[in-house]
């Protein structure tokens, strides 16, 4: 009988992990029976990597497969990178573009300047909840289920001093990131549903490429596809576990 192996969860941003991937723990559990791991990453990433190996290691679950959205999803492929016995697969879901310099430093620079406008004595109370919301007041309308309606609200919350700090140093890191230095593994990267030559789209191809995984996208997929489409990212976090599962028979 295959081992089924334990997952780890990472959320994007500086989230904590509690609500952030509605419905994903609890149909991992029950359906093919994962042991979850429940992670709230450090607030920087500096040593993040070290870190979660020596978390993983005291859980005692490794190798993992590892699912992790947006920042989560570059630290989880710097992850199986650093520590690639560690990590028996990966679900990135539209995650940062540790492999392209260009978008790195964009979004660092983009961070930075939100957060020096946050910290603005009138203007900054006008940026957080301009930040927070956008996207999520749509998506609030449009869900149906409780659990993801809470996690779009939790989205409107965001603490963008925090959310600064975690991304510090992302363009450093991306920097020093190589495609080819990557394992290959069952591995599945999700995409925001975005025109075929987008930049991150095109980012996302080749770390897929890389990991000898799949590419996939759902129409109306944005950003938070655990959000938009938790179906399809629970089928396909399920997907990756059966296959990392039938490799360790």
């Amino acid at each position: 009988m295959p081992h089924i192996p334990g997952v780890l969860l990472l959320p994007g941003g500086a989230a904590p992990v509690d609500g952030f991937f509605p419905g994903l723990a609890e149909g991992l559990i029950a359906d093919p029976g994962c042991r979850v791991l429940r992670h709230d990453r450090p607030p920087t990433l500096d040593g993040v990597t070290g870190h979660l190996h020596a978390t993983i290691a005291e859980a005692g679950l490794g190798p993992v497969v590892v699912i992790g959205q947006s920042l989560g999803g570059a630290v989880a492929a710097l992850l199986a990178r650093d520590h690639p016995r560690d990590v028996a697969g990966l679900v990135l879901i539209d995650p940062s573009p540790v492999n392209d310099v260009a978008l790195a430093r964009r979004i660092t620079q983009t961070m930075r300047t939100v957060s020096a406008l946050h910290g603005l004595p009138v203007l900054g109370r006008v940026v957080q909840p301009l930040v927070g919301a956008a996207g999520a007041n749509k998506h609030l309308r449009r869900a149906t289920r409780p659990d993801v309606r809470a996690a779009w609200q939790r989205m409107k919350e965001l603490d963008i001093p925090q959310l600064a700090q975690a991304v510090r140093g992302f363009d450093e890191l991306a920097a020093g990131f190589r495609e080819t230095d990557l394992p290959r593994l069952p591995a599945v990267v999700v995409t925001a549903d975005r025109k075929p030559d987008a930049p991150m789209r095109r980012a996302h191809q080749r770390l897929a490429a890389a990991l000898g995984g799949s590419l996939v996208s759902w129409p109306g997929a944005d950003h938070n596809a655990q959000l938009t489409h938790p179906d399809e990212v629970l089928a396909a976090c399920r997907d990756v576990v059966r296959r990392a599962s039938g490799e360790r028979r």
